[in-house]
């Protein structure tokens, strides 16, 4: 069983930065493979983030201004975010695919399983 909660959205304005934190309650096998996903009203959702054995991707639109990590314990993802834009406005999810083998980063939403309930980030312009 694999559970996720994230925290630390909020509000704030372009140019601005957040931190967003997901707790990963998993088996050691299942937090290798770990996403960061968004999605705005009337769009589908989007790959942020992703970390894996084999390194780390992103989004073409947040390249150079998110940066995806996890502890050594692999219990805590992050996203630090910087030069906020309002575009980046939408609710994130953090994601897990589960225990699968190679466990390479993909950004594409249907290789998760498990899913958060989403924090809210909201930039000002």
């Amino acid at each position: 069983q694999v559970q996720l909660v994230e925290s630390g959205g909020g509000s704030v304005e372009a140019g601005g930065s957040l931190r967003l934190s997901c707790q990963v309650s998993a088996d050691m096998s299942s937090r290798n493979c770990l996403g960061w996903f968004r999605q705005a009203p009337g769009k589908e959702r989007e790959g942020v983030a992703a970390i894996g054995v084999s390194g780390r991707n992103y989004g073409d639109s947040v390249k150079d201004r998110f940066t995806i990590s996890q502890n050594s314990a692999k219990t805590i993802l992050t996203l630090q975010m910087s030069m906020l834009k309002p575009e980046d406005t939408a609710m994130y999810y953090c994601a897990a695919r589960g225990d699968v083998p190679g466990c390479y980063p993909f950004i594409t939403p249907e290789k998760y399983n498990y899913w958060g309930q989403g924090t809210q980030v909201t930039v000002s312009a």
